[in-house]
């Protein structure tokens, strides 16, 4: 690891200003469990991290009049046992509790869960001067391709490694970031950035941004979600596949569903064409398993992940089904 300064701003404009003036040079410091990994492995090493944990204005959980507003450095753990984010958002919940160990959950922060940098075992060993990190060449397609992606891979396979960012797409949450001219609000899906747009990058952050807050629209009539997640090992795993998803179903006619699949592609991926197959249909009419076949039209998978097509395809029905079970009240 390279020798690096820590700067511990008082304010959010003054995180911005250190971010802007060493630019390339500086990254985030929140909790820590990505950024120190990158830097271990010598992935990332950046002359100095920018520490926003003091920064309290990051770490409040809002119950507003129509929407729910996490802020960034509210940690996963936090965000697991509170029991108005579970009232109204189980699916938020489940892909909390879902991610690494404790410990990692008790210091590793929402903010840093969206944002953190793939696991492809390439990117992150220094052997192998992969695309992502601005060579010429995605060992995937040749070689081991085990946990890559099938759907939406664009010159490079990596998957999007993100429990939160599946759960909070299905559930149209929205992320302010503070930048030049201030603050701004755009939704989650636009957070991030395939390797067709950008291959050094997997968010849209420009220099000196922050991700400050999630906001979460309160559900609506009928409302119910859902996080589900397949992994190698029962025991800490990052997902093979997951499957976040949101329906509202009234007067037995599902009126709005939202199906995003994780760990098969280089963000998370809306399956669009399983999603409106479930928007308008009566809910006795629902095929789950047609559904799960939908959401993974269009998968090209490489010579040693064919398996996740049939996974995610199969995980896709099972999520369709406990959200078409679930009673209202849930």
């Amino acid at each position: 690891m390279t020798p690096f300064e820590i700067l511990n701003p008082s304010t959010l404009g003054e995180a911005y200003s250190m971010l802007s003036e060493r630019d390339e040079e500086a990254s985030i410091f929140a909790g820590g469990t990505d950024i120190l990994g990158e830097m271990k492995q010598d992935t990332s090493s950046p002359a100095c991290l920018v520490n926003i944990a003091s920064l309290e204005e990051l770490r409040s959980v809002e119950q507003r009049a129509r929407e729910t507003a996490i802020g960034s450095m509210v940690t996963l753990s936090r965000i697991a046992r509170d029991p108005g984010i579970n009232a109204r958002f189980p699916a938020l919940t489940q892909a909390a509790e879902s991610v690494a160990t404790p410990q990692i959950r008790n210091v590793g922060t929402l903010g840093g869960n969206l944002c953190q940098r793939p696991r492809c075992w390439y990117y992150r060993s220094p052997a192998f001067d992969c695309l992502k990190k601005g060579g010429d060449t995605c060992f995937a397609v040749d070689g081991g391709n085990k946990y890559h992606a099938i759907l939406g891979a664009d010159r490079c396979h990596i998957v999007h490694p993100s429990d939160t960012a599946v759960a909070l797409m299905a559930l149209d949450a929205q992320v302010d970031i503070f930048g030049e001219g201030g603050l701004r609000r755009i939704p989650v899906s636009e957070l991030f950035v395939g390797p067709g747009e950008d291959i050094l990058s997997e968010t849209t952050l420009g220099t000196g941004d922050i991700l400050t807050r999630v906001a979460i629209p309160h559900p609506g009539l009928g409302a119910r979600s859902i996080y589900l997640k397949a992994k190698e090992r029962q025991a800490y795993d990052f997902a093979l596949v997951s499957v976040g998803g949101y329906m509202e179903v009234m007067d037995g006619v599902v009126a709005e569903a939202r199906i995003v699949l994780g760990g098969v592609a280089p963000v998370p991926y809306f399956a669009r064409a399983a999603s409106d197959a479930l928007r308008g249909a009566r809910a006795s009419d629902v095929d789950a398993k047609v559904v799960g076949q939908l959401a993974v039209e269009g998968a090209e998978p490489m010579s040693e992940n064919g398996y996740k097509v049939r996974l995610a395809s199969n995980l896709v029905a099972r999520a369709v089904r406990t959200l078409l079970d679930m009673p209202l009240d849930e």
